[in-house]
């Protein structure tokens, strides 16, 4: 009996851990679940423009930290411009990912040396933390930036100063009457190698809770950046 009442009870947890993240949920609700990860945290000297999430038109706000993720978290940098509260010894802080750390283990962080300090001195080196995705503390609108070199024969863009992930890219030549699916690149910037056959385009860009939004006439010209109307819910 009591293994059957135990058996009840990890079932009955089961089924609440599935449940904390699902289609029905409010944005709010589903992207706060929390799932805190454990890992550890390093410090480097810091590089956004030049970082491996290529945001080289972009700076951070101020008060927002940043950080490399590991290579191991990479995931074809599904996790650029994301930001993480980062957990150690009763502190915290928020950073967005601009940058790889390659080599590091599962759910590494190399902080920003500011950052890294706001949770422990810096001669510690290496912390062990937990940390989870939250949303960015920027404002304004999200921006869409296209890579130098585009034309209406090779498109690449990417997303910046969004308030969330940003799960997919598309591409519209006809005024949204038609959609091209962008291929998001390791690098940070979503492709289509055959490019949309016009000189501008209407982009339709989702986040990782499914808020849409779509930024119009943006012209397929090289470090093009154009403002949306709005940011993610």
């Amino acid at each position: 009996m009591l293994a059957q009442s135990m058996l009840a009870t990890l079932a009955s947890a089961s089924s609440l851990a599935f449940a904390a993240v699902t289609p029905g949920m409010s944005l709010d609700s589903r992207s706060l679940a929390r799932r805190s990860l454990s890992g550890q945290a390093t410090y480097y000297g810091g590089n956004v423009q030049g970082g491996t999430c290529s945001f080289s038109t972009y700076t951070l706000p101020s008060g927002l930290q940043g950080t490399a993720l590991s290579d191991a978290n990479w995931d074809t940098a599904a996790n650029c411009g994301g930001c993480v509260e980062v957990n150690y010894g009763g502190k915290s802080v928020t950073a967005m990912i601009v940058d790889q750390c390659p080599g590091c283990g599962t759910n590494h962080l190399d902080l920003f040396p500011s950052a890294f300090t706001s949770l422990a001195p810096a001669s510690k080196g290496i912390i062990d933390i937990t940390w989870d995705y939250v949303p960015c503390p920027v404002t304004g609108p999200l921006q869409i930036h296209m890579k130098s070199g585009v034309s209406q024969y090779w498109f690449s863009a990417q997303v910046v100063n969004g308030h969330r992930r940003t799960s997919k890219l598309e591409a519209s030549a006809d005024q949204g009457k038609t959609w091209k699916t962008a291929t998001r690149q390791t690098y940070n910037f979503f492709e289509i190698s055959s490019g949309i056959g016009a000189t501008t385009a209407w982009i339709r860009v989702t986040s990782q809770t499914g808020t849409v939004l779509v930024v119009k006439d943006v012209s397929m010209k090289g470090d093009v950046i154009k403002a949306a109307d709005s940011n993610y819910a």
